[in-house]
C-alpha cells in the first residue's frame, strides 16, 4: 500500500521524538553535571520538543493499529497522548524556570514536582501504560513489524520502573534510578521512536 503523507509526516515526527528523547538524556544526566545551567536549559528545551513530537507520532500508530481493536486503541492514543502533552507542558515549566528563575526562596528549584506531571506521573507512568497497549495491538495486528511491539513492551516496563523510583528514591544518582533511566533515555525510547517513524513512512504491511 501507498504511504500517504500524513504517514511521512508522523513517520518523520516519531524519528525526532526519538532524537529529542536521546538528547534529553543526554542533558539531564552527561551535560547537566558539568553545566547544571545549560544542561537545565536544554534538557528542558527537549523534554518540551518529545512531548510534542511523540503526539503526532502516536496519532500515527493509532492509525495503524485501530483496526485490531479500536476500542483498545483509542484508549492507549487518549492516555498516550495525555502524557506526551504532560511531558511538554513539564519541559515548559522547567523552560520558563531556566530562561528567567522566579524571584523566591528557593535552594534549589528542580527539586520541586511538577504540577502537571509530579515526578513523571505522565511522562514515565501514564506513557508506560499506554505502550503496553499499543505493544498488544502491534503483536496483534499484521501492519506493523512484531519486534516494535516487543520492543514496546520493554520500554513501558522501564518506563513504569523509573516512576516509583522518581517518586520514592529522589536521589537522582541513585543506581536504581540511573540504571533503568539510562538505558531508557539513552537506547529503549530512542530506538523504539525511530523504529516507529521508520516504519510508518514505508506504510502499511512493509
Amino acid at each position: 500500500m501507498k504511504t500517504t503523507a500524513f504517514e511521512k509526516f508522523v513517520g518523520a515526527d516519531a524519528i525526532l521524538a526519538g532524537m529529542a528523547g536521546f538528547l534529553y538524556s543526554l542533558s539531564f544526566i552527561v551535560i547537566a553535571r558539568s553545566v547544571p545551567n545549560t544542561g537545565a536549559l536544554l534538557s528542558a528545551l527537549f523534554l518540551t520538543l518529545g512531548g510534542l513530537l511523540s503526539t503526532a507520532a502516536l496519532s500515527g500508530l493509532y492509525r495503524r493499529v485501530r483496526e485490531v481493536d479500536g476500542g483498545f486503541a483509542l484508549l492507549a492514543l487518549i492516555l498516550g497522548v495525555t502524557a506526551a502533552i504532560g511531558s511538554a507542558l513539564h519541559g515548559g515549566y522547567d523552560l520558563a524556570n531556566a530562561l528567567n528563575p522566579p524571584e523566591v526562596n528557593v535552594p534549589n528549584l528542580a527539586s520541586l514536582p511538577s504540577q502537571v506531571d509530579p515526578r513523571g506521573l505522565l511522562t514515565f507512568g501514564m506513557a508506560g501504560i499506554s505502550l503496553i497497549i499499543f505493544a498488544a495491538l502491534i503483536q496483534r495486528g499484521r501492519q506493523l513489524p512484531k519486534g516494535l511491539g516487543a520492543l514496546a513492551y520493554i520500554l513501558a516496563a522501564l518506563l513504569i520502573i523509573v516512576y516509583p523510583g522518581r517518586l520514592i528514591i529522589l536521589d537522582a544518582t541513585s543506581l536504581i534510578i540511573v540504571i533503568p533511566a539510562a538505558l531508557t533515555g539513552f537506547v529503549i525510547n530512542p530506538l523504539w521512536y525511530i523504529w516507529l517513524g521508520v516504519a510508518l513512512r514505508r506504510g502499511p504491511g512493509a
